[in-house]
């Protein structure tokens, strides 16, 4: 079994995000799998898709590339199939950069009119109207020199002193370098790719090498590809590689993992490539069998050290254990279901950091399935706000926020796994990529929460609402006592951004005694919520989420005396007023018996305002006018226990 090394966090250009290493060089590649996927030419940031190429739906592309990795420039011919979505069909637009040169359009063997109608948008005036769902076809001859944004749309560098060639075109691209229709709504049903290349080299891409033969003195590489694929996963890469294949076994058939590697680094790869197989064989078991299995999974070393999850072949820095099990990860969640909007990045990001860590909870020791946890936690609670939607697909920065993306949508799918219980977490996952309607095409959060819903039968809208929509996080203060063979707990929370009044989590509690402990879970849905179990034998501490399924900070946990029908009295017996109010506040004693010890009140965030011990008095007041607008949560000590509620400021 392979062992997981210890956490890094790595902050790069104000992303940070950490993976498991194996190896010197893991900090370099566990960032750059984030740092390869951004771009930085704020110009092309603003590009959100075509939206007239809705109207017609693309079925199959031949694909034919000449290049030599020495030299910045591609020569293509582009083929696509397609069928209109609606009548008077009379032209298509293709996304393509107008840095390149388009040399000709041909349809049904014949040229005609194509012009750039801005600096991405190609359009390819037809001869003729073509009727709804009627198959045709068009093929764009075009070269140049691609202008590669960021950090590596059509890249040209070199390992050892040998050149080397590849693409990487998430988010935004393909049209770089080739003619796509670049959106989240159509994916191309098939494809077969010929790359020509001088004979000293190798060419690797997505699905199976058909053929390969020498042509002059080049050769040329045909891969065939019979799966349905968004344009942002075509890819190709070129160098002088060298090859070999670790297998997974499979009750159905071996699947072979074709790798394509630097010479230098062959005798290393071929020892860390091994642990594909273990991972793969998780997956297989959580998620089902690996659904390019007909091909193949495959690895193409490129000049990064991050990755990136080109259907059927991840292009990858190196080899760590952390970064090919993220890339493998995204043939499921990414590659097979693809998330069907940038808001919704976290089905594959998320999914990926997740059953990464689950490598670790299968393989590793404890203690590094707890350390996970807790660092993971730490990252997305050191800083108060963010959210797993992105609100702004226009900033690839944001797309790929480590933070947010990665690791805050990692801990969502573990809390989404801490609320429904293992079997109907892991049962709602396997019918959401299985589901025939996404199943190889796209999905948005709304599909992966019906299939949770439906297996778990709970209504899941204000988890979403929280956690996915919303910041922040939530602080616990807790409050527990015991006796008459009762252990009594009030639970009280803060937040920590004020898009969140209050997260409903089931909250897991350690009770430990002098010889034995135990853990429970109770369901948190209101502040100043009381509970009572019965156990027979006394509780001497309390631990708050020992396992770490909620992702908290700033937690406490006190024992204080309890008498629990004083406490369902309390609540009443304290007046808070105006509320809501502007610039005054004052909190009083309505019973006769009771008297104010200290009074704590914190903002929405949890950050606490005022803390005022008060002897034994019975009203304190205080000048608001300064507070912000929004909540305020009052949190009352009285002679005879405690409560808490919230005041509103105008």
């Amino acid at each position: 079994m392979g062992k997981l090394f210890p956490l890094i966090t790595i902050f790069l250009l104000s992303i940070s995000y950490s993976i498991f290493a194996q190896d010197g060089d893991s900090d370099k590649d566990v960032s750059t799998c984030i740092e390869s996927k951004i771009h930085f030419n704020e110009a092309l940031l603003n590009y959100r898709g075509n939206e007239a190429s809705e109207n017609f739906d693309l079925k199959y592309y031949r694909l034919e590339w000449t290049v030599d990795p020495a030299v910045n420039y591609i020569q293509g011919v582009a083929t696509a199939y397609f069928t209109p979505n609606e009548n008077n069909f009379i032209a298509l637009n293709f996304d393509l950069a107008d840095a390149l040169t388009v040399d000709s359009v041909l349809y049904h063997g014949q040229p005609v009119f194509a012009n750039f109608v801005d600096a991405f948008l190609l359009k390819v005036d037809l001869p003729q109207e073509i009727g709804t769902g009627v198959l045709d076809s068009v093929t764009i001859y075009y070269q140049g020199a691609p202008v590669s944004t960021g950090f590596g749309t059509f890249v040209k560098g070199q390992h050892n002193g040998t050149p080397a060639l590849w693409t990487l075109s998430e988010p935004y691209g393909s049209r770089d370098w080739w003619p796509c229709k670049h959106d989240l709504n159509d994916k191309i049903d098939s494809i077969d790719i010929y790359v020509h290349t001088p004979e000293a080299y190798r060419a690797a891409s997505n699905g199976v090498l058909v053929g390969e033969w020498q042509e002059g003195n080049q050769k040329v590489y045909h891969w065939k590809h019979r799966y349905p694929i968004p344009a942002y996963l075509v890819a190709f890469a070129v160098t002088n590689y060298v090859y070999y294949s670790d297998f997974v076994p499979h009750p159905e058939g071996d699947i072979e993992v074709l790798n394509y590697v630097y010479p230098e680094n062959l005798n290393q790869a071929m020892i860390q490539t091994q642990e594909i197989v273990e991972v793969m064989e998780l997956y297989n078991e959580i998620s089902g069998r690996y659904p390019f299995a007909e091909e193949k999974y495959g690895h193409a070393q490129f000049g990064w050290g991050g990755g990136m999850e080109h259907q059927t072949m991840s292009f990858v820095g190196g080899f760590n254990y952390g970064l090919i099990a993220h890339e493998l990860a995204h043939q499921w969640f990414g590659d097979k279901v693809t998330c069907g909007s940038w808001e919704d990045i976290w089905l594959n990001e998320g999914f990926a950091t997740y059953w990464t860590a689950l490598t670790t909870e299968a393989y590793d020791t404890p203690q590094a399935w707890t350390d996970w946890k807790s660092s993971r936690i730490n990252q997305i609670t050191s800083q108060p706000g963010g959210s797993v939607w992105v609100d702004d697909t226009t900033s690839v920065g944001r797309i790929f926020d480590g933070r947010l993306s990665y690791t805050k949508g990692g801990m969502l799918l573990h809390m989404l796994r801490w609320k429904l219980g293992d079997d109907l977490f892991f049962e709602g996952i396997r019918n959401y990529i299985d589901d025939p309607a996404l199943a190889f095409g796209y999905a948005h959060t709304i599909d992966l929460r019906s299939h949770l819903e439906a297996v778990s039968g709970l209504d899941l809208k204000e988890f979403f609402v929280d956690w996915f929509y919303g910041q922040g996080y939530p602080s616990y203060q807790l409050l527990w006592d015991y006796h008459n063979e009762k252990f009594f707990l009030i639970a009280n929370q803060t937040t920590s951004h004020a898009s969140v009044s209050f997260f409903e989590m089931p909250i897991p509690l350690r009770l430990i005694g002098d010889t034995q402990d135990t853990l429970i879970r109770l369901e948190h849905t209101q502040n100043g919520q009381l509970f009572e179990v019965a156990l027979p034998w006394e509780v001497k501490a309390v631990h708050f989420d020992p396992d770490y399924w909620i992702v908290s900070a700033g937690n406490t946990v006190t024992k204080s005396p309890i008498d629990s029908a004083l406490q369902r009295n309390l609540q009443a017996q304290i007046a808070i007023r105006p509320n809501p109010g502007d610039e005054n506040l004052e909190v009083s004693i309505l019973g006769e018996r009771l008297w104010l010890e200290r009074v704590r009140i914190f903002d929405a965030s949890g950050q606490l305002i005022d803390d005022r011990s008060t002897g034994h008095s019975m009203s304190e007041k205080w000048d608001a006018s300064a507070w912000p607008s929004g909540s305020y949560l009052i949190f009352v000590q009285t002679g005879e226990g405690y409560a808490s509620q919230w005041w509103v400021k105008k």
